[in-house]
């Protein structure tokens, strides 16, 4: 083949890409490898037949002490890529009678593929989730995804861990779906921000636009055995529960109990459970792939 038409092929292909990349709101979508060799689980110790119940494996002095520089205050720098810097935003929304503060990296403007919205728990606030160097560089890897696949990643400020900061985060959400209407929105809530993940859930209204919830080291909520979202099938989003299993605040067991209660209450339920061995607290936020999780997310519809 001349290299007049190789060229030819390539320019062609790479116009290809281009409006496929345009279309993508459109597409059915799953997001391409970033970073897999090194954020993907190291070990899988055990599953269920059906993969909704996995032990993870997680050795602290090799997922901790040696992925990151200095143990949980900064990532070695293969883990990190400063590309969403960019288009990165400290920003303010006027929604519920008071400002709502919130960090924001990638299609800010609009025309996003998908959106994720983190939800910190008490304690961290809206730039825990933008920091790219701790949590062995997990953050950065979730705001690298969807910064280089035409999305938008968000980590929200709230007033509180009720209804406000329910109202909150229903905000944000209502506020950029409006600017892309097409994108699929997950919220990633850590330990005592799930109360404001559970709540979404189980107002049939807020839930109808969501596409998944993860919920990393988390409460449960037994409300929500009874919720419109987990009876009707079409009513159904996708839920990711990650903990730890040496986590001293949420009881793993208690958790895995609850998984179980949605799975009897609703056998078609689209819901996963991952156990991290001898992870802690923090651990699922560490330690969970996103693009697994997210990728097993869109398949779902």
């Amino acid at each position: 083949m001349s290299s007049h038409l190789t060229a030819g092929l390539r320019s062609a292909f790479a116009g290809l890409t281009a409006l496929a990349m345009l279309a993508a709101p459109a597409m059915a979508q799953s997001l391409p490898s970033y970073k897999d060799d090194l954020f993907g689980y190291p070990r899988l110790i055990s599953s269920n037949e059906d993969g909704s119940y996995e032990v993870v494996e997680y050795i602290k002095a090799r997922d901790l002490h040696q992925r990151d520089k200095e143990p949980e205050r900064e990532v070695w720098g293969n883990y990190v890529s400063f590309h969403p810097t960019s288009s990165q935003e400290d920003l303010e929304l006027k929604a519920n009678g008071r400002a709502v503060k919130y960090m924001a990296a990638g299609q800010t403007e609009g025309g996003a593929a998908m959106i994720v919205i983190y939800v910190h728990g008490q304690g961290g606030n809206r730039f825990q989730g933008m920091n790219d160097l701790t949590f062995g560089g997990n953050f950065n890897r979730i705001k690298n995804l969807m910064s280089r696949n035409n999305g938008l990643y968000i980590s929200a400020g709230f007033a509180d861990f009720g209804a406000k900061g329910t109202e909150d985060v229903a905000a944000i959400i209502d506020a950029y779906q409006a600017r892309s209407p097409r994108a699929k929105t997950f919220v990633a809530c850590g330990s005592m921000g799930s109360i404001l993940c559970w709540n979404l859930l189980k107002d049939p209204a807020q839930a109808r636009k969501l596409s998944g919830v993860l919920l990393f080291g988390a409460s449960k909520d037994d409300a929500f055995l009874k919720s419109a979202t987990l009876r009707k099938a079409e009513n159904h989003v996708p839920l990711y529960m990650g903990h730890g299993s040496w986590d001293n605040v949420y009881d793993w067991q208690q958790q895995l109990a609850f998984f179980e209660q949605i799975r009897k209450a609703s056998p078609t339920y689209p819901v996963r459970f991952t156990l991290f061995d001898t992870g802690t607290h923090g651990t699922p936020i560490r330690m969970t792939d996103w693009r697994l999780i997210l990728n097993w997310m869109l398949s779902r519809g």
